[in-house]
C-alpha cells in the first residue's frame, strides 16, 4: 500500500461581525476551540464590537457529531491523523480569508489574533507563518504548541504584543500546563501579559474589554 496526496479546490465558511470600511481601525480574528462552531463562538465577542472594529471567526475544516451519529455538530482544526496536512490546510485557509478581506493590505488597520483552547495552537502557527502582519496575539485558555519551530517563531513574534488569558478554575490548564507555558515563553523570548479571571474554560468579558476597549 502507498499513500498519495492530491491538491484540489475547497470551499469553507467563516463568520463576520461588523464591516470593513474606511473607518475600520482593527480586525480581530477569533479562532474557536475543539468541538465548537464559529457562528456561535463569534457571539462571545459582541462586547468589543464597535463601528471601528471587524471581528472574523474562521472555522475548523473538520466537522463531526459531538455525541453519537446525529445532533450537535462541532469542528476541529486538526487531529493526530495526518496532522501536518491539517496544519498546512488550515494555514492556507486562514491566509485566503485574510487575502480576501484585505487584498492589497492596509497598514492603517491593526490585526489581532485570538486563539481559544485548541485554537491557541492554530493561532500560534498562523502567526508564525508571517503571512498576516498582526500586532497582537492572544492565547486564551491555551498555549504555544510545543512542536513549533522555535527559531522561526521567535523571529516572527519579536516586537509583538502577546497575551495569556485564562480562568482560575479552568480544568484544562493544569499546574504542569502553566509551567510548560512559562518554559515555552522563555524559549520564544516573549514576555506575555498575563490576564487571569475568576472562571472556567470560557471567554470572559472582563479581560476582553481590558485588552480592546482600553487600547
Amino acid at each position: 500500500m502507498r499513500q498519495h496526496s492530491i491538491t484540489f479546490g475547497f470551499e469553507a465558511r467563516y463568520f463576520q461581525l461588523g464591516e470593513i470600511t474606511d473607518s475600520t481601525r482593527e480586525i480581530i480574528f477569533v479562532l474557536h476551540g475543539y468541538g465548537q462552531q464559529a457562528k456561535y463562538f463569534i457571539r462571545k465577542f459582541n462586547s468589543i464590537s464597535t463601528a471601528e472594529t471587524c471581528i472574523i471567526a474562521p472555522e475548523g475544516l473538520n466537522r463531526f457529531y459531538t455525541e453519537g451519529f446525529s445532533g450537535r455538530v462541532g469542528a476541529t482544526w486538526m487531529t493526530k491523523e495526518d496532522r501536518l496536512t491539517d496544519i498546512k490546510n488550515y494555514i492556507t485557509y486562514l491566509n485566503a480569508i485574510y487575502d480576501q478581506l484585505l487584498p492589497a493590505g492596509n497598514g492603517n488597520i491593526k490585526i489581532s489574533i485570538i486563539g481559544f483552547s485548541q485554537g491557541a495552537a492554530t493561532a500560534s502557527r498562523w502567526a508564525a507563518d508571517e503571512h498576516v502582519p498582526f500586532h497582537r496575539l492572544i492565547l486564551w485558555a491555551g498555549i504555544f504548541p510545543p512542536d513549533m519551530d522555535i527559531e522561526n517563531a521567535t523571529d516572527k513574534l519579536r516586537g509583538k504584543s502577546i497575551y495569556y488569558v485564562y480562568g482560575t478554575d479552568d480544568p484544562f490548564l493544569t499546574k504542569e500546563t502553566l509551567i510548560e507555558m512559562k518554559q515555552l515563553s522563555g524559549k520564544l523570548r516573549v514576555k506575555p501579559v498575563n490576564l487571569i479571571f475568576e472562571g472556567k474554560h470560557d471567554i470572559d468579558e472582563g479581560p476582553l474589554k481590558k485588552i480592546f476597549m482600553n487600547d
